[in-house]
Parts: structure tokens; C-alpha cells; sequence
């Protein structure tokens, strides 16, 4: 069964991405425990649907989704997939007497904690140790991880931390495609200012972006995402449904950014989804294709819990959407007016 893919070269080693790409968070065990047959079970369907970009992180399970990752993938030819990992956390296991990383939030991993690290040392020896975890010999792209505010809790910080990686860290990425170990790098974050002020300073290839270019949010439009387009910069759009409230629609209890969504949020969500329903059209459907509308959005990459989820994504990917619901948004002030539909 196969999905649209969208090719990208902007290095020489042309990468060819599925418009729904895998993001492996709960193969980490984010917000619950499944078992290794569970995950398993995500991949094999994921496959079997078409998908052939998978996305993972050191930090989903302190290394359970790597892990897990790899072992899917020892089963299927190299050259039949595209695969991104991430640096700028170290992975140590804990002291006697510590308390893990990721509790109440990673459930049934590893005893792990990380330490944060954007520097050229510390992108090596992540890499190293993503490899080995992934039971591989290279991968396709890495990412700087969580350079962003919402990681690192005030601007001085995440200045900090932009120096260290600009320093540091991207010398490191830059020598690692130059030698063709990587295909191409960029950073993975969950705000889009971080990835205007490192796309204005280096030569990156790619952005994953979470949440941030969404049926609920199209700020990125103001100036990174026109500034992407002109240098040929790709952009891969991570947590597509705001941590599910495009997803579940606006009923208490919702997620919205990885907390329970504010009413002026549900409120809007709410919006959208009457005009969906009036085009018959169920809402988590725009909410994955509206990101691809935009032409530098190679690839969507949700991060599904269940097989059911794996299935409702790829309905998602395949729906066939009536262009007057995006004018019924733009009309009622929810989606911006340049935005590309």
C-alpha cells in the first residue's frame, strides 16, 4: 500500500519522505506503558501502511524507542526507509540512591538520567550511542533537540544553550554530512523562533517543527516559514493535532501543548469543528493535510499510541478534502489568509 512521498536534495543525497511519517514518542512509553508486542504490532501496521520515514529521539523512554525502533527495522532493507534521530542529551544510567528521569511522564523505562549537551563532543558521542541503540550503522538526519524555550524555562537559558550548540554542535553536523555519514541535519523544536535564528546563522537543511504550524497555529507564516521556502529549507511538522485536541475534538479533558487545553482553546477548536462537520469532513483529517498544503512541508509525522491510531492516520493521509472548507476557515478568521490551502 503506498503513501505519496515528497523527495528532498538539497545535499546531494536525495532523501524521498511519506507524507505521513512515524514519530516513535510512544515507543518510549510516553504517558503509558505498552508492551514490546504492542509496539511491535505499531510498526508492523505502520509498514504494512506505507509509511517509510520514522522519527525517534534519545529522550522517548531514555532510549526504550530507539531500541525498539531498531529492532522493527533490522528486518527491512536499509535503503527502503528514511530515518532522523536527535541529539543534544547524553544518557547515563542513574546512581545508586537517584530517581530516573521522566517520571509520571515515561512509564516502564530504562533508569536513565539525561544531561544536556549541544556541544561537538557531546553530538558525537550522542550519535554513537543512537547507533548502537538502534542497532544500526548510520542514520539519514539528526536533529538538535529542544532548542527552543519550552525546554529550557527562560531566553537567557536558551541563549545559552544556542551558543553552545552554534559553537559547538554544528560544526559537528556540518562534518558529519560533509563526510556523508549523514545525509542532512537541521534541529527539532517545539517553537518556530529557534529555527529562524539558526536557519539566519547556518546552512541547515532541515526543520522539524512541533505544534507549531497547525490548524490552531500559523504564526510560523509571519517570516520563518516564507524564509524556509527561499533558501529550500524542508520542514517536517511534528504533534499535527496540538497533543491531541485536533484529534478528540474540544471535550474536557482535551491536550493541548502537553497539558490539559484552556478554554480559550477548546472554544476555538470547537469553531473549527463545526465547519468540518458542515463539510462532512471529520476534523482530525484537515488537521493532518492542512500542514502539508504549505510547499516546503515534506512530511507529517503524528505519534500514534494504537494500531487503531496507525489506521485513522492513514485514512487521515488519503482523505479527499473540498477546497471550500479551507475558504470557510479562512472566512471565519481560523485559518490566516496566507496561508497555503
Amino acid at each position: 500500500m503506498r503513501l505519496t512521498t515528497r523527495d528532498f536534495d538539497r545535499t546531494g543525497r536525495p532523501l524521498r519522505f511519506t507524507e505521513l511519517g512515524f514519530g516513535s514518542s510512544p515507543l518510549g512509553n510516553l504517558y503509558r506503558a505498552i508492551s514490546e508486542e504492542e509496539a511491535q504490532a505499531l510498526l508492523e501496521r505502520a509498514w504494512a501502511g506505507g509509511i517509510r520515514y520514522f522519527d525517534t529521539a534519545p529522550l522517548y523512554g531514555y532510549g526504550l524507542a530507539e531500541e525498539r525502533l531498531g529492532r522493527f527495522l533490522a528486518g527491512h532493507p536499509r535503503s527502503d526507509y528514511v530515518l532522523s534521530t536527535k541529539v543534544g542529551r547524553l544518557l547515563r544510567p542513574v546512581e545508586p540512591g537517584e530517581a530516573r528521569d521522566g517520571l509520571g511522564k515515561f512509564f516502564e523505562v530504562p533508569e536513565r538520567k539525561e544531561r544536556f549537551d549541544y556541544g561537538y563532543d557531546g553530538v558525537m558521542r550522542s550519535l554513537e550511542a543512537s547507533l548502537d541503540r538502534l542497532g544500526l550503522d548510520r542514520v539519514d538526519v539528526l536533529y538538535a533537540h529542544d532548542l527552543d524555550l519550552f525546554t529550557h524555562g527562560s531566553q537567557e537559558a536558551l541563549e545559552a544553550r544556542l551558543a553552545e550548540f552554534m559553537a559547538g554542535g554544528y560544526r559537528a553536523l556540518v562534518e558529519l554530512r560533509d563526510q556523508g555519514v549523514i545525509s542532512a541535519f537541521g534541529a527539532g523544536v517545539n517553537e518556530w523562533q529557534p529555527c529562524q535564528w539558526l536557519a539566519e546563522r547556518g546552512e541547515f537543511d532541515l526543520f522539524l517543527l512541533a505544534g507549531r504550524y497547525t490548524l490552531l497555529e500559523q504564526e510560523a507564516l509571519e517570516s520563518f516559514l516564507p524564509l524556509a521556502e527561499e533558501r529550500g529549507i524542508g520542514i517536517v511538522i511534528g504533534g499535527p493535532y496540538n497533543s491531541g485536541v485536533l484529534a478528540t475534538g474540544p471535550k474536557p479533558g482535551s491536550f493541548y501543548d502537553y497539558r490539559l487545553a484552556p478554554q480559550a482553546v477548546l472554544d476555538r477548536v470547537a469553531q473549527i469543528h463545526t465547519i468540518c462537520e458542515r463539510w462532512g469532513v471529520r476534523m482530525f483529517e484537515a488537521a493532518f493535510q492542512f500542514p502539508l498544503r504549505h510547499p516546503a512541508v515534506l512530511s507529517v509525522i503524528p505519534g500514534p499510541q494504537s494500531v487503531g491510531e496507525v489506521m485513522e492516520n492513514r485514512i487521515a493521509a488519503d482523505a479527499e478534502l473540498p477546497p471550500g472548507l479551507w475558504e470557510d476557515l479562512k472566512v471565519a478568521g481560523l485559518l490566516r489568509p496566507d496561508a497555503p490551502v
